[in-house]
This record gives structure tokens, sequence and C-alpha cells, in this order.
């Protein structure tokens, strides 16, 4: 009867195998190396006595029952490549969604940003010529003339010799320094002036020579508008002179302001050698004489007193206007000029109405024959009736831009719609005159309406809306969301 093997505890040595921690690959122990063992007989259930072997080299086999066991070997999880790829679609799958949310939080701030403002341009240019043939002026035959309106421009001018004697038209330069030195306000007569002995003595030696004048006397007092007047209307020389005197103290130093207020207003052929124009050295052209006139006109007394028929003077008493054509042809001053080496000559003003504007002409006729003053004015008159006719004629209004397309809106998204003025531009003149014309944009914003106003046409005081045609299309979605600006 075989013995039971006894149950053999653990060698003091040997350690029980470590089970294998959650989580990590267990590191199979080495199998223990069993020593050659002889099989045992048939006989069930009858365990195995040890192998002979080695004492302690070899480890035996463990007896039936025993809870001592070898650790087997651990493969690899079959499940962790697969835990790898999950994690792998999972981080990918949060870039995509950040990825998502930042191209919506894009497409938000594309889809809310304002929008550009619209861009106006046009074809108007910044000076249009009224269309049509220059007028025909009759212009003098001799002498020279001059004409423009004010505010418009120069209709044109004839002659051209270089200056010649003027006569008393020199007396407008006279009474222009006067009132620049000694203002007239409203209907004030200004300071006084008395007359003395040389006054007198002076006035007896122009009658001698037939130089037109007034009637003086000794301790007389003519007031600033009384002398003006004088000098003005009748043509009085010797009151020229006393003005001259009671301004600069000598006529030579009168002269010189004369000259230097001719240099002022651009009168580059014009000299001055008397304050009445009775000698012919005193030149000018009708070209400089117009440019005096519209700077005498701003003077309110000048222009009041050059329109006047008639005044009255201390001792003269009543003295006429001697500007014949005063109320004709809208004619309001300014003043004549005879002598035998100049001539006839008027330098002239006249008003004149078209439509709703009211235009002042000034002008000028020099050096028309006559065998005397009356001739000579008659001349002048003649030639200055036809200008103004043919002024008038040929000064209306015109159409300078049309009202048809003459630029476009243009949106940042690219649509696009022409702009038209409301209504023609008109303006007052003639043929070939060039007009400045100025063309104001309003801010249309990023789109317009149908009828909106976009802008401004103006020339010679007139003003015309630009508007828009159409309706400018919204911008499309995928604009929106690519647009760079």
């Amino acid at each position: 009867m075989p013995f039971p093997v006894p149950e053999q505890p653990p060698r003091p040595s040997q350690q029980p195998p470590v089970p294998p921690q959650p989580g990590r690959a267990s590191v199979p122990a080495p199998p223990p190396v069993a020593p050659p063992r002889v099989a045992p007989p048939p006989v069930a259930a009858t365990p195995v006595g040890p192998p002979p072997g080695p004492p302690v080299a070899a480890r035996p086999a463990p007896p039936t029952g025993s809870t001592y066991q070898s650790t087997p070997d651990v493969p690899k999880k079959s499940g962790e490549p697969q835990a790898s790829g999950k994690r792998r679609v999972a981080l990918l799958l949060v870039v995509v969604l950040f990825l998502v949310a930042l191209v919506g939080a894009g497409a938000a701030v594309q889809l809310t940003r304002d929008l550009p403002t619209a861009t106006l341009t046009t074809e108007i240019a910044s000076t249009i010529k009224i269309p049509g043939s220059a007028p025909k002026i009759p212009w003098p035959g001799t002498g020279s003339a001059e004409l423009m309106i004010e505010g418009m421009g120069r209709i044109g001018g004839s002659g051209g010799k270089g200056a010649e004697p003027i006569g008393s038209v020199a007396k407008v330069m006279t009474a222009y320094v006067i009132l620049k030195n000694h203002p007239l306000e409203g209907d004030a007569e200004g300071p006084s002036m008395t007359v003395d002995a040389a006054d007198v003595a002076d006035y007896n030696q122009r009658t001698l020579t037939g130089q037109s004048q007034v009637r003086i006397e000794v301790g007389e007092k003519l007031t600033e508008r009384d002398a003006l007047e004088a000098l003005m209307l009748p043509s009085a020389n010797n009151v020229a002179h006393m003005l001259a005197e009671w301004d600069a103290d000598t006529v030579d130093g009168f002269l010189e302001k004369m000259n230097d207020a001719a240099d002022e207003l651009g009168m580059t052929e014009t000299e001055y050698t008397d304050p009445s124009g009775f000698l012919p050295t005193t030149i000018s052209t009708a070209a400089d004489q117009v440019k005096l006139a519209r700077a005498a006109l701003k003077i309110e007394a000048f222009a009041e007193i050059v329109e006047l028929p008639s005044a009255e003077i201390p001792v003269e008493g009543t003295v006429k206007n001697y500007n014949d054509l005063l109320g004709e042809n809208g004619v309001f001053g300014i003043k004549t000029g005879s002598t035998d080496q100049a001539g006839g000559n008027l330098l002239f003003a006249a008003r004149l109405k078209v439509g709703s504007r009211d235009l002042v002409i000034v002008g000028a006729v020099f050096n028309q024959p006559g065998a005397n003053t009356p001739e000579q004015l008659a001349a002048v008159n003649k030639v200055v009736r036809k200008l103004l006719t043919a002024v008038g004629r040929t000064v209306k209004e015109y159409p300078l831009v049309a009202a048809k397309p003459v630029g476009s809106v243009r949106t940042a998204w690219g649509s696009s719609v022409t702009v038209t003025p409301a209504s023609p531009l008109k303006v007052v003149g003639w043929p070939g005159l060039a007009v400045p014309v100025k063309t104001t944009t309003a801010t249309p914003g990023s789109l317009v309406t149908a009828g909106q106003q976009v802008g401004e046409v103006q020339a010679a005081g007139v003003r015309v809306p630009l508007r828009a045609d159409a309706a400018t299309s919204e911008p499309s979605l995928w604009w929106k969301l690519t647009r760079r600006s």
C-alpha cells in the first residue's frame, strides 16, 4: 500500500507567484526546471512521489491538490489596438468639432460685419463750354471796346492798339480814391471843403481853355457828396483838382495815390498825369477801365451818384448828367469823356434780366471820332446801343448738363446703377462761354435705392441733384462669407 506523500511547504528561498496586475501585462516567471521523471505505474489517483534529483536545483512537481502553481505565460491583451484606435477617433472628432465651431464663429462675424460704402463716379468735367457758335458782336470799326458780365466773365473786346487818352473818364479813378480814403455811409454828405481864392483863380484860368466846370465862390462850402456829384455828372475839372488837394494837400501827391490804385487793380496800361483827364498824357485802355469800373461799383455811394440824372450843387445850382444813355438799355452809369485827342469815350454799366437772374454788364467804348464833344459822344452812344442790343439777344439760358446718365454708383460687391441729374442743368451765358462746374457727392451708404440723391452738380449758382436710376442689389451670402474688406 503506497504511502501518501505529505504536502511540502514552499522553501523559504522561493516566493509564491505574483498574480498579474490589472492594466499592465505580467511578465511570466521562468518555468521551474523539472528533473527527469519516471512515469508512474497505472494506478488511479496515486500521486507520484518526487523524482530523484538534486535537492536544491530541482523543483519537485506540486502534489495533487496543492495551491502552489507555476505562473503561466500571459499573452498581450488582444483588445489594446482597438482601444488606441478609439482614442484616435475621439481626438479627431474633437478637432473636427472645434474647427466647425471656429468656422461657425467666423461666418457669424462675416455675416454681421458692416458693409462698405458704395462709390460714386461721374463723367462731368470741371469746366464745360456752352455749346454753339460764339456770338457775333458789332464791335466798333475804330477805337477800342470791352464787354463783360459781372459774375460770369468777359464777352470780348476790340481794338488793342495800346493805351490812348481817355478824357474825363479819368475822373472815375479820382472818385474811387476819394471814396476809399473818405467813405460815405448811407445818405451822409461827408466832411466839407471851403472854396478859397486859389480855387477861384484856377476856375478862371480853366474857363479860358473851354474846360467843363461848375461855378464856385470864395467861402463856399462843398460837402464831399456835393463835390463828387459835381465831378461825375457835369464833369467839373476844377472840382477834380479841389478834391485832389483836399485829400493829399498837393495834386502830385494825389496823382501818386491814383497810380498806386491802378497798380493794385492790375491796370498795367494806365497812367494818370492829372486828376481830371484833360491832359492827353493821361492814358488807359478799355480793358483797364473795366477793371476800375467793377471795383468802383462795389462802393454804394459811387453807384448811387453815377446813376443820378441831375443834382443840386451850391452856387451852380442844378447840374445835369452828361451820360445821355442813362435809363436806356438798362444803362445806369458810369462816365463820359471827350477831348480832341481822346475822341468820344464812355465807361458804362447796364442791368440785364435773363429769366430769374439780374445781371450787370460792364463795358467801355473809347476813342470814337467826332468834330466836337456832342458828335463824339453821339458816336460812342451809337456803338454802345448796338453792343447792348447784341448782348441782350445772345445772353440767354442754355443747357449745360443734360438729364441723362452722367455716372454710376457701384457697391463693393459689384452691383452698379447709373446716376442722372434730376433735371437739365441750365445756366445763363452765351455760346462758347466756359463755365466752371462743381460736382459734390453725398455718402450713398452701402446700398442705394431708386431715386436716392447721391450728389449734386452746380454751376453759375444753379444746383441740380444727382439721383440713382435704380436700386443696387443685395450682396450674396458667398460674397459676405468670403469678403476680405
